[in-house]
């Protein structure tokens, strides 16, 4: 067999690892891709990670940040305080309502499911405010999140209080700036397929629809690969599961599960047992490891099995002691609507992230890009009860995660991981009855020590539906007209992450396309 060059049996092996089942088996065939590649790039030195929590199924995020303001508020319940289910929440300042009650805004009797029983929305007061925008009467606006978020807003340690935290407001895709106007009359280019989740999903993780090849978290860690050095292979790391978000040109996400061992290996790498014997497992593992053979692509491929089964080893050795077994496991979760405990799945797919990070001096590694997520955010029936639930499970994964990063190996790494969120898109802004539907702009969070936290960043909406005698510039119908594109928040966190103007270019093509590709929120 001739020699082929390096990058084309990289991309042999890539198609190898693509093409491989889903499952157990596909973690470890993605290792074999990733090893080796490394990119010839430079980076500023000090660890830093992004973590994007993806919300699928599409969150609701007019239920997660509210404008409170009297005119605002008026406007919020018309739209929302209907159907069979209303799914308005109360105003600020408003009690719990007790289980048996009667509401006095909606005259129906109050369950643990519904809006009363959670009491008020709770007040967030961003330092710099928004402007108030044209189309609402009110000289100054107010702000407060779900009832069900307190654990991220209440208290001076609490990622709020403490200015770690901060909302975009109204962000989505968009290819160019574009008015209510301009997508009325599609007088611009837009995102294809809107509303559609697949495709929204796959454009929010990479700028092109459902098929899309490479994201822009695995573009970045492309940048970052040779930084990592023998370790190249954690750069780009999911903790729940494939995501094109962490695909890139060389880069290949490393899945790890959220178990004590996260690596997933084959057994026989740790030479336990093979059909009952601990020698069978060890022949098999010698023969798999085994460089020596004549056809060149084997050596390479044995190469890159050995380099992948020992990288296995090491990250599961390096979370077995030291400041990543340390990392502690979040307090209990309570489901704020039935008052019963349960599991949440995001805080120990956080805990996972906290552990690669304690763990990432014992490997070398200085920059890294993380994935987690979780469902259930389509809700379009019963979502007074459904997104009660999972707003509390966001908060006290994201607080949790906040807090622990506080003290990893007797050092505060919140500095240098900055956690985002992002969703297929918002929902509609009136209610369907007992839901809603899907829209396109939303509200995200931004968390970390780097955050210009406690304050709220792009241009906040104006809130309500077009009625007799009002036109809200940015909404159509019943969806809102991003302001801030999905690109320039990824800008922002990349120029921290350490990317130059040029790579953001490449990463976001679209990016060119908008005059200010820095938001400000990171320092």
């Amino acid at each position: 067999m001739t020699r082929s060059s390096p990058a084309t049996r990289r991309h042999i092996l890539r198609m190898m690892a693509a093409a491989a089942p889903l499952g157990v088996a596909a973690p470890f065939a993605l290792q074999l891709a990733t090893l080796g590649s490394a990119a010839a790039q430079s980076a500023p030195t000090g660890y830093k990670a992004l973590v994007c929590i993806f919300l699928f199924g599409g969150n609701d995020s007019n239920n997660m940040v509210l404008a409170t303001d009297s005119d605002s508020w008026s406007r919020y319940l018309l739209a929302r305080n209907t159907g069979n289910d209303p799914i308005a929440l109360m105003p600020p300042g408003t009690p719990p309502a007790p289980v048996g009650s009667v509401s006095p805004v909606t005259a129906r009797t109050v369950t643990r499911s519904t809006p009363e029983f959670l009491g008020g929305v709770l007040p967030v007061a961003p330092v710099t405010p928004n402007p108030t925008p044209p189309g609402t009467n009110a000289a100054t606006r107010t702000f407060g999140l779900h009832p069900a978020m307190s654990s991220l807003v209440q208290g001076a340690t609490s990622p709020w209080g403490a200015g770690r935290l901060a909302i975009l407001a109204n962000v989505g895709p968009l290819i160019v700036p574009t008015t209510k106007a301009q997508y009325n009359n599609r007088t611009v280019p837009l995102p294809l397929n809107l509303m559609s989740h697949n495709d929204q999903v796959s454009i929010w993780q990479s700028g092109a629809a459902e098929g899309a090849q490479r994201g822009w978290g695995g573009l970045m860690a492309d940048t970052m690969l040779a930084q990592n050095g023998s370790s190249a292979v954690f750069t780009a790391v999911s903790a729940t599961g494939n995501a094109v978000f962490l695909a890139g040109d060389t880069a290949v996400q490393y899945q790890i599960s959220t178990s004590a061992t996260p690596a997933i290996q084959p057994n026989a790498a740790t030479g336990s047992a093979l059909y009952g014997s601990a020698t069978a497992a060890f022949a098999l593992s010698d023969s798999i490891r085994d460089t020596s053979g004549a056809s060149l692509f084997a050596q390479d491929h044995a190469a890159m099995t050995r380099r992948a089964m020992d990288s296995a080893q090491a990250l599961n050795a390096a979370f077995a002691s030291g400041p990543a077994a340390a990392v502690p496991a979040s307090t209990p979760y309570v489901n704020p609507v039935t008052g019963a405990a349960e599991a949440n799945q995001l805080a120990f797919q956080l805990m996972t992230v906290a552990r690669s990070v304690a763990a990432a001096p014992t490997l070398g590694i200085t920059r890294q890009v993380f994935f987690v997520g979780m469902g259930g955010f389509d809700t379009h029936d019963v979502q007074n009860p459904t997104h009660t639930n999972l707003l509390g499970k966001l908060a006290h994964a994201m607080a949790y995660f906040d807090g622990v990063l506080g003290g990893i190996g007797g050092m505060d790494m919140r500095g240098g991981v900055t956690t985002f969120t992002m969703t297929d898109f918002s929902r509609t802004f009136s209610s369907n009855g007992d839901g809603t539907d899907h829209a396109w702009g939303g509200h995200q969070f931004i968390m970390g020590g780097a955050v210009r936290g406690r304050d709220m960043y792009g241009q906040f909406p104006t809130v309500g539906v077009d009625r007799s005698g009002f036109s809200n510039p940015d909404m159509s119908g019943n969806i809102l007209v991003p302001t801030t594109s999905v690109y320039q928040m990824g800008a922002t966190l990349g120029i921290w992450f350490g990317l130059s103007d040029a790579q953001l270019l490449t990463i976001f093509p679209n990016l060119s396309n908008f005059s200010r590709r820095n938001l400000g929120f990171m320092v």
